[in-house]
């Protein structure tokens, strides 16, 4: 009876450890990610006209180095804010809604499924 107790304990422990990912579809996401491709990258590391969003997802905004991130961007950046699941949801359905001033020109993601889609690709190639 105290081998189940720890197991289930231990099998608890495990799940609840495990990173959340995304509710969406990774799958799905690489294809909405093409509309990205002419500005960023998620496989090299390198930046293009847009910063790298290779492990976008958890970290600390304009924190890319050797990228010059606008004004407005580097003061987001300040605030401590991170590319998490909730703050990535605010902003691809209107990037300069949430950073007035930025340098993206991209209008935004308006399917809430294909903001869903590309942040689990996003999370799931770290």
């Amino acid at each position: 009876m105290i081998k189940k107790a720890v197991f289930a304990a231990l099998a608890s422990a495990v799940l609840f450890a495990a990173p959340a990912h995304a509710a969406g579809d990774a799958a799905a996401g690489e294809k909405v990610f093409a509309q990205c491709k002419a500005c960023h990258e998620n496989e090299k590391g390198v930046n293009k006209i847009g910063p790298t969003l290779k492990g976008v997802v958890g970290r600390k905004v304009a924190s890319v180095p050797d990228y010059k991130y606008s004004a407005a961007m580097t003061a987001l950046g300040a605030t401590g804010k991170v590319w998490d699941e909730a703050e990535l949801t605010t902003y691809l359905p209107n990037p300069k809604g949430l950073v007035p001033g930025t340098k993206m020109a991209f209008g935004g993601l308006k399917k809430p499924e294909d903001v869903a889609n590309i942040i689990a690709y996003l999370a799931a190639h770290p």
